[in-house]
């Protein structure tokens, strides 16, 4: 008979030559434990979605509830369903009035996918411009806006009309011109190495979409629900954005993501054409309930006010002269090597003494750092040891 990993080869379709391929058993707070027995501490949440940790009790306990009442009834925004309406009134409570309107989908890609559309839609325009080393996702919309040709190139033609300007670089914003329908925007941009806004550059940004009648989409998938020690990362850096994506840590570990505006811009999808976008799924009970437990649990557990003492204490502990610097802020950190090859050796390493991390789509020369919001300072510094014995 063919074991699990035979039959994973085989039959569930791979996305590199060379995964990592870890047979997982049993996921409970930050560890992860194989099918050995050998328990792994997770330093990258599943890619920074479990930020209450793996399979947090009020979550499974939600999830349990509504499937009690009900699962899929119907395609989004027919019926009225109440883990949908308690959802997106508690997050419009705790977002700038503006952001009053969600639309909930299924992932990232999908909120990035509708706020495209929704930009297009409201502006009557065509050109959307996004950033160098910007990740966004992988459908043929997303990937149009990607910031990296590499990943990009094999599937051209893609979307007409875009076009990427450099992070950081205040002299790019005279790009954006009254025929822009949007900018899209990582507040901290994930994949090219948690690289963090500086001299008020996303305050920049907002000027000048304001001055141009363009829509400001801040792509918050990565860095959102506590993560970097704010709710929201915008509310570090003083600016509010027209259209809001979300995902990843929103569900708890349930599939489940946004995008957020105003109920003046979102009014628009309603007509010319009706449907102007749809989704079967989208907005999913069962994983609008986890979200709505995930959500409060960040807010009445104080995880997010632990967070900066957190990222303080990895920043004293990874002290090391093979680490070059650390980007990042809050719990999405990058650790800083001379090479590729250096930084791979490291994070093999940590994962056969039992500490999971791994890289940067488009900085392959830094570790990732993203932890459950969940985890202690004694297991911080248990996991520092491991990365400190493993660079050494």
């Amino acid at each position: 008979m063919l074991t699990q990993r035979q039959l994973f080869f085989n039959h569930v379709a791979q996305t590199s030559e060379t995964p990592l391929a870890l047979e997982i058993d049993k996921a409970e707070g930050i560890y992860l434990t194989d099918i050995n027995g050998k328990q792994y501490i997770d330093l990258i949440s599943g890619i920074s979605v479990s930020n209450v940790g793996h399979r947090h009790p009020k979550v499974i306990d939600a999830v349990k509830k509504q499937l009690d009442k009900y699962m899929h009834l119907m395609v989004y925004g027919e019926y009225i369903q109440s883990p949908q309406v308690v959802l997106a009134t508690l997050l419009s409570t705790l977002l700038p009035t503006n952001l009053n309107s969600i639309y909930f989908v299924n992932s990232g890609s999908e909120a990035i996918e509708g706020a495209m559309k929704l930009a297009k839609r409201y502006t009557g325009r065509t050109e959307i411009i996004s950033f160098t080393n910007a990740y966004h996702g992988s459908t043929q919309g997303s990937l149009s806006i990607m910031g990296n040709e590499e990943f990009k190139n094999a599937f051209r033609p893609l979307l007409p009309d875009t076009k990427q300007i450099r992070f950081n670089n205040s002299e790019d914003l005279n790009l954006i011109t009254s025929h822009t329908a949007c900018v899209v925007v990582e507040t901290i941009q994930g994949e090219a190495g948690a690289i963090t806004p500086q001299n008020d550059f996303l305050k920049q940004l907002r000027a000048r979409c304001t001055d141009t009648g363009t829509l400001l989409i801040a792509d918050e998938i990565q860095c959102g629900f506590g993560r970097t020690g704010k709710l929201f990362a915008f509310e570090h850096y003083n600016f509010v954005p027209d259209i809001l994506c979300i995902a990843k840590g929103m569900g708890g570990g349930m599939p489940i993501g946004a995008f957020v505006s105003s109920n003046q811009i979102m009014y628009t999808l309603t007509n010319n054409p009706w449907l102007g976008h749809i989704t079967t799924f989208g907005g999913h009970p069962v994983c609008c309930a986890a979200a709505l437990a995930t959500l409060t649990v960040l807010l009445e557990e104080n995880l997010i006010e632990q967070v900066e003492q957190k990222e303080k204490l990895f920043r004293s502990l990874l002290v090391h002269p093979k680490i070059k610097t650390i980007n990042g802020k809050g719990l999405l950190l990058a650790l800083e090597f001379e090479s590729y090859e250096q930084n791979k050796m490291i994070i093999d390493n940590c994962i056969l003494n039992g500490v999971i991390v791994d890289w940067f789509l488009f900085n392959a020369h830094s570790m990732r750092i993203a932890p459950p919001l969940t985890i202690t300072e004694n297991e911080i510094k248990i996991a520092c040891d491991v990365i400190l014995k493993s660079i050494s």
